[in-house]
Order: structure tokens, then C-alpha cells, then sequence
């Protein structure tokens, strides 16, 4: 199995979030199923342009790759949830100067948020407190 650097610390292009999904989705796969899969979800992608993809995603310590086998299987180097809080984390500094506070009254005011959806996330702020 071929690793390399931590990839938490690492920004995915959009191409490379894409495939990242399949494979948290679905867990290790080959470059046909990744390929297949975004045929199928997203848009018609050619499969020399996901094998160079995902062989640079292994280059870059996104996608490590088990090459024991005849296919090569590829899965992501860091866990989906390090990647995810990587990213929101940037993305909070970057566009609300470091305020989840912030980026939640935008999501908030911007979208019908359902009764439901505002019941759980009251829940989450009362488990919050209490743990503080």
C-alpha cells in the first residue's frame, strides 16, 4: 500500500472532491467503478481523465493505492470526516473571518430551514451547553 503525506492538510480541487465522495460512499474501488460512478451521478468523464486524476490524488497524498493485486484498489489517505473539517474550517476563516457563528445565521437566513431541521440543531446547541 503506497501513502504519503498526512492529506487532511490538503485542498481538493473539485474533480478530486468528486471522487473522494465515491470512495467514502463506496470505500476502496478501482478506477472503472470510480469512473462508472461518476458517469452515472454527475457527467460523462473519460476514463484515462479519472485514472490520471487519481494517480495524481495518489502523488499528491489524497488517494493512497494497494497495488498487491492485479487491479489497483485506491482509497482516500485521510479519513472523510479530517478532510471535511479541514475544509469547513478554511472555508469559515477564508469567507466568515473565523465566525461559525456567522456562517450560521447566513445558512440560517438564507434557506426555509424546516422545524424539524431547527429542532435538531436546538437539540445539538442544548447538548452543547450542557457539556461547557
Amino acid at each position: 500500500m503506497k501513502a504519503n503525506k498526512d492529506s487532511s492538510g490538503i485542498e481538493p480541487t473539485r474533480s478530486e472532491l468528486e471522487i473522494l465522495q465515491v470512495l467514502w460512499k463506496h470505500g476502496p474501488s478501482t478506477v472503472r467503478f470510480v469512473n462508472d460512478n461518476l458517469n452515472e451521478r454527475k457527467r460523462e468523464v473519460q476514463y484515462t481523465s479519472t485514472l490520471k486524476l487519481m494517480q495524481i490524488m495518489v502523488e499528491k497524498g489524497i488517494l493512497a493505492r494497494d497495488d498487491s493485486q492485479m487491479k489497483h484498489v485506491y482509497r482516500p489517505a485521510a479519513e472523510e470526516s479530517k478532510t471535511k473539517i479541514f475544509l469547513l474550517n478554511k472555508f469559515v476563516d477564508t469567507m466568515y473571518d473565523g465566525s461559525a457563528s456567522s456562517l450560521m445565521m447566513q445558512l440560517l437566513g438564507n434557506k426555509n430551514t424546516s422545524k424539524k431541521e431547527l429542532d435538531a440543531i436546538k437539540e445539538l446547541i442544548k447538548k452543547m451547553d450542557q457539556r461547557g
